[in-house]
C-alpha cells in the first residue's frame, strides 16, 4: 500500500480542487490518501463525491496552533467535524485569516512591494486565505522567485517583515480537542528548520506527555540526518512515525506520493480514532 496522509486542496491553499487531488492520487498510485486542508474541513464533501474506486480518504486538517511563540502545524486525522468545541476553535482560525491577510498586504506595500488585496483574493479563491496565497501574489508580481523565496525573515517567515501573527490554538489544547472529537494528532514537520524556529525536543516530550500520538518524519523538509534524530526521539517518546509529500499541488515542488506511511502506522491510527472512519472509494 502507498499511503500519503499530509495533502492540500483549493479548500486552503493547494492549487488542485478536491476532485484534482483524489484523482491525481490514483494518478501516482496511491491507495489511500489524506486531505488535511489548514483549519478547515471544506474539501471533504467534495473529495468524497469525487473519490475513485481503488482509492481510500482519511479525512483531515492541519491545525493552526503556536507554543512559546513559536508557531507549529498539528496534523489531525478522522476526527468528528461537528464536535462544537473544536469547530468552534476552527472558525476562529479561519476568521482571523482575511484580517490577518490584509494586513500583510499593507506591510509589503510599506515596504514597496506594490500588491493589492484584490490580487491575493483573487488567488485564493474560495479557500482558506493564508501566507502561500500571499507569497504567489508576490511571485507574480516578479519580487520572489517562488513561493518558498518568500517564506524568509526579509518577507514572510515568522517574525519578518510582512509577517503579521493570526489566532493559532493552543497545542495542548489541539490534542485535548482532537482527542475528545475522537481524532488522532500527529505533528506536522516538526524540524522544518527552513521555516523558522522550531520547538525544543523537550516540549515534543511534553506534548507526547499530553497525548500526542505521532511525528511526521518523513517529509521533503527534513534531511536524513534529521530523520534519523527525530526517529530516535519518537522511539524514546512511544510516538508513530508518519511520512507524507504535504503536496499543496504547483504551489511546491513535491508529488504526490513522494514520502509515505508504513501500512502498520496507518492502520494504527485508524484503530486509534473513533470520531471518523477512512472512506472507500466507489467510483466517483
Amino acid at each position: 500500500m502507498r499511503i500519503d496522509l499530509h495533502t492540500h486542496s483549493t479548500a486552503s491553499d493547494g492549487t488542485d480542487t478536491p476532485t484534482e487531488l483524489v484523482r491525481n492520487a490514483v494518478a501516482e498510485g496511491l491507495d489511500v490518501v489524506a486531505l488535511t486542508d489548514h483549519d478547515t474541513v471544506g474539501g471533504h464533501a467534495e473529495a468524497r463525491a469525487a473519490l475513485p474506486e481503488g482509492l481510500t480518504l482519511v479525512t483531515g486538517a492541519e491545525l493552526s496552533c503556536r507554543l512559546d511563540g513559536i508557531s507549529l502545524h498539528m496534523l489531525a486525522y478522522l476526527f468528528d467535524p461537528d464536535e462544537p468545541e473544536l469547530a468552534r476553535e476552527r472558525e476562529l482560525v479561519r476568521d482571523d485569516r482575511v484580517p490577518r491577510a490584509r494586513a500583510m498586504v499593507g506591510k509589503l506595500r510599506e515596504l514597496g512591494v506594490p500588491l493589492t488585496w484584490e490580487q491575493v483574493a483573487r488567488i485564493a479563491g474560495d479557500g482558506a486565505v493564508g501566507r502561500p496565497h500571499v507569497a504567489t501574489a508576490m511571485v507574480e508580481l516578479g519580487v520572489v522567485d517562488s513561493v518558498s523565496d518568500a517564506f524568509t525573515s526579509e518577507w514572510l517567515a515568522d517574525g519578518g517583515r510582512a509577517y503579521v501573527e493570526k489566532h493559532e490554538l493552543d497545542p495542548f489544547d489541539a490534542i485535548r480537542l482532537v482527542k475528545a472529537a475522537g481524532g488522532v494528532t500527529v505533528f506536522a514537520h516538526p524540524l522544518a528548520v527552513k521555516r523558522a524556529v522550531c520547538l525544543p525536543e523537550s516540549a515534543i516530550g511534553k506534548l507526547a506527555e499530553a497525548g500526542l500520538d505521532g511525528v511526521e518524519v518523513d517529509h521533503m523538509e527534513h534531511d536524513a540526518p534529521t530523520r534519523a534524530r527525530l526517529r530516535g526521539l519518537a522511539a524514546d517518546l512511544g510516538l508513530l512515525t508518519t511520512g507524507s509529500s504535504d503536496y499543496h499541488g504547483s504551489r511546491k515542488t513535491c508529488r504526490l506520493g513522494e514520502y509515505t506511511t508504513d501500512p502498520e502506522i496507518y492502520g494504527e491510527i485508524v484503530r486509534r480514532a473513533t470520531g471518523a472512519f477512512p472512506v472507500p472509494g466507489a467510483g466517483g
